[in-house]
């Protein structure tokens, strides 16, 4: 459900061979594709032999962070990009990314999507070792963690990231910008996606395969699950981390049930047509008697499709969204709590009023949002009201990356299917079952971070971090 769960960032890492080239605007195009994944703030670091280190960062929209000025200004053939949702750190400008730091007398710049969980413990480490932290993001944990390894400890960076990969519990993907030389790294459980392309013999590093499409670049593969990347001679050198391999994938359901764009490919598998088989399997698991097929737009459009094919029954548009709205600010009020969702969805009266229709979300996590929404439905009189849900019950907060609450606000942790069903005052209420789900996926179960369904997590939770306390708005 949009507003009540979202995803931490998204990263590019881009490298050309031409020193003379100038790759900002290319970065900013490719951070534009992946803007859904945060809209928090939004940061480029670049590299050019001459002038060194530029750096722009600020809060909002990449638009509005951007103009043509700070964009001609970033030069180099190097870069590092970051769009930022924040879970572990707050709002602030200076917890934006990429985060940079001197490093080996020159610098470090870094982009990082994923949540570490015992960040708080390498903190406090490296607090006693006498490095002074400005944010309060695991980012600049990793970050320091590198160049104690690298400078202090004389290793190399290759070196550095295996030692460092070792003392990280946690999801991440990785671009890492030292002086004149780009790394990506992914976790060896895989967890956030990257994956890399071709474009006219420049490499760019990306979470989704989108930010590759909107630059005319070539899609080569996904990053290895522990994996680090680095290029040489203007090509691609790869180096495994030790633990690749050792450990269980554990790649993130969300990201094809609601985070990605559903153009994108993730780790070999097409977003929109999993989320189309999600629609098919809904029908399966519930057949209703019914008018219209209603997506919530816009991540449940193609649920709502497959649902129809499968049903027979006609898909239609029953909710307008206004694309116009970024992120609302907290409301005092009830009263302008309940406008704040109206400015994003308006219903179609003509298309609802007297029908029985079968409304379509990707997920249920507060609820509260999915009240309101249903609150607006009623008001354009349907004969019945069916909601299908194309994620299972969320049962447990995720600790890997997604802002979803606490234990005690996720309300199937709290009620049965039935309890919530009387409580949005509705006819029939369906969640996806989790067997459903995996064969909408197409991937192995055991391949899949399902944490947040079935409390089976991929790592270790430290002590005292607890489910109702881990939240960090």
């Amino acid at each position: 459900m949009q507003g009540e769960m979202e995803d931490k960032c998204g990263i590019i890492g881009y490298h050309s061979n031409d020193e003379s080239k100038n790759i900002a605007s290319f970065v900013y195009y490719c951070l534009y594709a992946l803007q859904h994944r945060g809209q928090e703030s939004a940061g480029i670091a670049t590299f050019n032999p001459e002038k060194g280190l530029n750096y722009y960062c600020g809060m909002g929209l990449i638009t509005d962070v951007f103009k043509d000025y700070e964009i001609q200004n970033l030069l180099g053939n190097m870069a590092v990009g970051h769009v930022r949702y924040s879970t572990t750190g707050q709002s602030k400008l200076e917890n934006s990314q990429p985060f940079v730091t001197d490093f080996d007398d020159g610098f470090i710049a870094m982009a990082h999507n994923g949540d570490i969980v015992n960040s708080d413990e390498l903190r406090e480490e490296l607090i006693r070792e006498g490095y002074d932290f400005k944010s309060d993001t695991d980012s600049e944990v990793i970050c320091y963690m590198l160049k104690k390894e690298h400078h202090d400890n004389k290793r190399s960076m290759i070196e550095s990231i295996e030692y460092v990969s070792k003392k990280l519990v946690g999801s991440y993907a990785l671009t890492i910008l030292v002086n004149g030389d780009l790394y990506g790294v992914r976790d060896p459980m895989g967890i956030k996606p990257l994956a890399i392309a071709d474009r006219d013999g420049d490499y760019i590093l990306a979470s989704e395969t989108v930010a590759f499409d909107v630059v005319n670049a070539k899609y080569i593969r996904d990053i290895k699950p522990g994996e680090v990347v680095y290029f040489e001679n203007n090509e691609i050198n790869s180096y495994m981390l030790e633990s690749a391999g050792k450990c269980k994938l554990s790649h993130c359901m969300f990201e094809y049930v609601y985070f990605a764009r559903p153009d994108s490919t993730i780790d070999g598998i097409n977003v929109y047509q999993t989320r189309m088989n999600i629609g098919k399997q809904l029908h399966e698991l519930y057949p209703i008697d019914a008018d219209v097929v209603i997506p919530v737009p816009d991540s449940s459009i193609p649920a709502a499709i497959g649902y129809s094919r499968a049903s027979g029954i006609p898909y239609g548009e029953g909710l307008i969204k206004n694309r116009y709205v970024g992120r609302t600010f907290i409301m005092p009020t009830q009263e302008e709590r309940e406008l704040a969702v109206r400015l994003k969805l308006n219903p179609i009266k003509e298309a609802i009023k007297g029908k029985k229709i079968i409304l379509i979300d990707d997920s249920i996590v507060r609820g509260t949002t999915s009240k309101q929404l249903l609150d607006l439905v009623k008001e354009a009189e349907p004969a019945e009201i069916h909601f299908l849900v194309g994620c299972p019950p969320v049962i447990s907060p995720c600790y890997y990356g997604v802002a979803m609450a606490t234990k005690k606000e996720l309300i199937a942790a709290n009620y049965t299917t039935e309890d919530i069903k009387e409580q949005l005052d509705i006819d029939s209420l369906g969640y996806i079952t989790l067997p459903a789900l995996v064969e909408a996926i197409g991937m192995p179960k055991d391949n899949l971070c399902l944490g947040c369904i079935n409390e089976e997590y991929p790592t270790e939770i430290p002590e005292g971090l607890e489910a109702e306390t881990y939240y960090k708005p």
